[in-house]
């Protein structure tokens, strides 16, 4: 009873950028952490950043200096900022949520639909 909606994919040039959003919804006693995952055509699903709590941040070497992670914790929305984009992010976006039904239980992780990331000329 927890649903993960994202939107912001779409076409971009090499060079530009994208905004990716996320929110959680439903049945969420406790929220821990949000990330981002993509997944590339012939390529394992990799992390992309992630955000476990207020002030802390991590990122996959490849986006570092490129892409930012951000929260609104009152909206249980994660945000991924995309600038300087390289044919090499072309990929399906996942959004994750780290989730506990109710306070005390133990969290589960829920995945989004995922959203295509196009960069190409």
């Amino acid at each position: 009873q927890v649903q993960v909606m994202e939107s912001g994919g779409g076409l971009v040039q090499p060079g530009g950028s994208l905004r990716l959003s996320c929110a959680a919804s439903g049945s969420i006693g406790n929220m821990w952490a949000m990330a981002w995952h993509r997944q590339a055509p012939g390529k394992q699903r990799e992390l992309v950043a992630s955000m476990p709590t207020v002030g802390r941040t991590n990122y996959a070497d490849a986006v570092k200096g490129r892409f930012t992670i951000s929260r609104d914790f009152a909206k249980n929305a994660v945000y991924l900022q995309m600038n300087s984009l390289k044919p090499e992010d072309t990929a399906v976006y996942y959004c994750v949520a780290e989730v506990s039904p109710g306070m005390g239980q133990v969290p589960y992780d829920y995945w989004g639909q995922g959203t295509q990331v196009t960069v190409s000329s």
